[in-house]
């Protein structure tokens, strides 16, 4: 088996770094940001099959991603819920084409004031910073490491004392690692108020506007800003991210604020997941690196054994 050198430690890094692992190969997670640090642990973190591309490939790549997170939600350690979910439109839908990845998908009936049409069914919900620490401790359990580096390049691989492979998640820093200009950030803030009592997940994708429970807190989103670099949370954004979201779910008007964050999700027009030589490319994920981490992540596995393309 290989040694592999994976760059980044956000959920897709983390990912692929475990089920790397798992495999039998030697893991080293190198990353300028710790994963509390990252994007990742800004996310809402709800399963949703939407906005990827190539669309066969991310559609497997959610549902593999689903399956995992609901075996996942039977360990308490590793902060996922399974909840019920409902997605809502202004108009009437067609059923999704993605109704086969979820066992339980049904019309909604009883809607928000303002909507004509919806879907319920159960998502998992992924409580991040709970999440990533299970990750960083499954590595750890099966013998990788995670460092902090401030990379300028790739590490090497094959001089005999570099790695045998190296593993591309640096999100953004593919602009660099991998000359990819396509890759650009796409800013989303969201506001992060007390838990009132809500167990159901609300997503309107037209906003987008959600609102997302965890154990004890709920995150509320979102926004959506191609090409936007500030991490500074923007106060009008959020008084417009709560209006809305009380239209949507009014029980949580009025809620208490603990805190705000923005992140920059790591976009490109298709996600990436490639070899080229003793690279592996895995980037681009955008806002659905969650929902798409474990099938992308077995992709890589596959990707490590096959031989060297390009």
């Amino acid at each position: 088996m290989a040694r592999v050198i994976v760059v980044g430690a956000g959920v897709i890094g983390l990912s692929c770094a475990v089920r790397l692992a798992e495999a039998g190969h030697r893991v080293d997670v190198v990353a300028r940001d710790l994963p509390r640090e990252t994007t990742s642990a800004v996310a809402g973190a709800f399963w949703s099959p939407h906005g990827a591309l190539p669309v066969e490939r991310a559609r497997a790549w959610s549902a593999r991603s689903y399956d995992v997170f609901t075996e996942l939600a039977s360990d308490p350690a590793s902060g996922v819920v399974l909840r019920p979910g409902t997605e809502v439109f202004a108009t009437e839908q067609p059923e999704p084409e993605w109704r086969g990845a979820v066992p339980d998908l049904a019309r909604e009936t009883s809607l928000p004031e303002g909507y004509a049409d919806g879907w319920t069914f159960t998502t998992p919900v992924v409580e991040m910073p709970l999440y990533l620490d299970w990750l960083a401790a499954r590595l750890a359990a099966l013998g990788g490491t995670l460092t902090r580096i401030n990379l300028s390049a790739l590490p090497p691989t094959g001089d005999g004392e570099g790695a045998d492979l190296v593993l591309d998640c640096a999100g953004l820093g593919a602009r660099l690692f991998a000359g990819d200009l396509s890759v650009e950030p796409v800013r989303g803030q969201v506001v992060v108020v007390e838990q009132v009592g809500l167990d159901r997940v609300w997503f309107d994708p037209a906003g987008p506007t959600y609102v997302v429970p965890r154990s004890g807190d709920i995150v509320v989103g979102g926004t959506l800003q191609p090409g936007e670099w500030s991490r500074t949370p923007d106060p009008a954004a959020a008084d417009d991210i709560l209006a809305r979201a009380a239209r949507l779910v009014p029980e949580i008007a009025g809620a208490r604020v603990l805190r705000h964050k923005v992140g920059l999700r790591p976009a490109r027009p298709e996600v990436r997941v490639e070899r080229q030589g003793d690279v592996i490319h895995c980037y681009g994920h955008g806002g659905n690196g969650v929902g798409l981490s474990w099938g992308c992540a077995d992709e890589v596995v596959s990707l490590a054994g096959s031989p060297a393309a390009g």
